[in-house]
């Protein structure tokens, strides 16, 4: 008996020295937790997809056992960068189309159409990204040359923000356009009683609807194509912004299947189809898939002259922009999503919708709150409505590059005085001392280097302009670096499971080749992702 006894005490201080096994311990490393103190650590334990442990080296080390030891060589570490503002599915179908992205003119866009053509010589002509304001001739195109290249062939470009697109005659009449009319939120451009092929807003959907949707392959392929891009970018979060439900019920398959493993926060359009269905199913959450907000759309883009404003365009007097829908519109499906306690997300450019916008959010909110209802782009705003923002505790969702994008002519459409007020993302960060932070793509490149230096920056790639553009405005590398992660993750109402690497959270994140922290504007700009990590899975390596 004494013997057995003696053989139990010793196994019991055997299994005592025994570490806790980790499935993966990183180590050699500077790891910006993000966490409320914005402590830097050496090492971190990771198991079942989560962290274990975070702290020094030699602590890890001594307190853990790995089953797999990855030494991180000295290089920096974050949280997986979340987009707060993205179109995953658009950027996606952008893969299977022209890209149009840089052109420098009507006539380069035809020729990558033409040579496109060659590759995809069947059913509609799709391409997206021309932008008439990096032209020398800044005038929007006409449809002229599509109609003789493209006799028979529909053809639909988009233009780089998505609020406008040039049709050919062939796509206008499949859509049954023969003629310029008067729709809410949108314009058939005509010219001398002629179609010029432009559409703005509205009336772009009026020929887009036409497009043949997309077999379950092929939506397969826009999917996956879309997750890879992102993974070597070190995105492991993307806020979708407008699907319809059957895209969401598309992405659990997806999901279910574990072909795709981005983790995506699902904005459903603003669509009577969609409100019955989440109103019916209820918020869905999973740990990679969360839908629980609504996508509003309040006017088009600055670049379009779509957007809405107090006063006309400086450029154009006669324009003021236009709302995309009727104020008692917006008033109604507030009403309706704060009572199915839902979260409301309106894309606001102009200063005239973003003051509609934010009033209604204020009356149906009624003074602070924790719903975290967001302005999408928050874009111009009147210096007398910044504070609408921190009296309903409404997030300022906004997106750096597009400062960096527009600074060009941004002035020129708003006049001196009214620019100011606009990309004016510290003073949008103190009305609730945080802000997300994403990118738009495609509308924007997908790379979080760019948005980390035009937030801090506020400079283009050649060092444009001296001193950088609108500087009392830029955010601090800290601040940046928190709206990429944390404040993304608590715009989702993620922040305790995301966005920082605390024990308990899930374990993406991604290592880059220079400090964010440290390195000199031109080394961010020029920053590699090395690898990068979701729920402890390495799902991207650099070749």
């Amino acid at each position: 008996m004494k013997q057995f006894l003696s053989l139990i005490a010793l196994l019991f201080i055997l299994s005592g020295c025994t570490k806790p096994k980790a499935d993966l311990i990183v180590f050699n490393a500077k790891i910006y937790t993000v966490n409320e103190k914005f402590d830097i650590a050496e090492a971190m334990a990771i198991k079942d997809g989560k962290i274990l442990a975070v702290g020094s080296e030699a602590d890890i080390k001594k307190q853990y056992a790995g089953s797999e030891e990855m030494d991180a060589k000295g290089k920096t570490i974050y949280p997986g960068f979340i987009d707060a503002h993205a179109h995953f599915y658009g950027y996606g179908e952008s893969l299977q189309s022209a890209d149009l992205r840089g052109t420098k003119s009507w006539d380069e866009v035809i020729t990558r159409l033409v040579e496109f053509a060659k590759t995809h010589p069947d059913g509609w002509l799709t391409g997206r990204g021309w932008d008439q304001n990096d032209w020398p001739n800044k005038q929007f195109p006409t449809k002229e040359k599509l109609d003789s290249l493209f006799p028979t062939r529909p053809v639909l470009l988009e233009r780089v923000d998505g609020h406008a697109s040039i049709a050919n005659q062939s796509a206008l009449t499949a859509s049954g356009i023969t003629k310029s009319f008067a729709l809410t939120g949108g314009d058939i451009v005509e010219v001398n009683g002629k179609l010029t092929g432009l559409l703005i807003d509205n009336a772009v959907e009026l020929v887009a609807n036409k497009v043949p949707a997309v077999n379950e392959t092929q939506a397969k392929k826009i999917f996956l194509d879309a997750q890879k891009n992102c993974f070597a970018a070190g995105l492991t979060t993307i806020d979708d912004c407008g699907l319809d439900y059957e895209a969401v019920e598309f992405i659990e398959k997806l999901q279910a299947d574990k072909s795709l493993k981005m983790r995506l926060y699902v904005m459903l359009s603003d669509n009577e189809k969609n409100f019955d269905y989440l109103f019916k199913r209820g918020a869905i959450k999973t740990d990679r898939l969360n839908v629980r907000a609504f996508k509003v759309y309040a006017d088009g883009a600055l670049g379009s002259r779509g957007a809405c404003l107090m006063h006309p365009y400086s450029d154009m007097p006669s324009k003021s922009g236009f709302l995309l829908s009727d104020l008692k519109h917006f008033e109604e499906v507030a009403k309706k999503i704060n009572a199915y306690n839902f979260q409301m997300c309106t894309h606001a450019i102009g200063d005239s919708a973003n003051r509609s916008i934010l009033k209604i959010y204020n009356n149906v909110l009624g003074g602070k709150n924790d719903k975290r209802w967001r302005i999408e782009h928050a874009q111009v705003v009147a210096q007398s409505d910044f504070n609408l923002f921190g009296s309903a505790s409404v997030v300022p969702s906004v997106q750096p590059t597009h400062a960096t994008s527009d600074m060009y002519w941004a002035g020129d459409r708003l006049g001196k005085e009214r620019v100011k007020g606009a990309y004016a993302y510290k003073q949008l960060m103190q009305q609730n001392g945080w802000i997300p932070l994403g990118t738009d793509f495609p509308v924007e490149e997908i790379n979080p280097m760019f948005t980390f230096y035009a937030a801090t920056a506020r400079k283009d790639d050649e060092n444009y302009p001296q001193g950088g553009y609108q500087m009392e405005n830029a955010l601090t590398r800290e601040q940046t670096l928190r709206g990429m992660t944390i404040w993304a993750a608590k715009a989702n109402f993620e922040e305790k499971e995301k966005g920082s690497l605390e024990v308990g959270k899930f374990a993406d994140f991604v290592i880059l080749e220079n400090d964010l922290m440290k390195a000199t504007d031109q080394q961010i700009l020029k920053n590699k992702v090395i690898k990068t990590y979701v729920n402890g899975e390495k799902v991207y390596e650099k070749k």
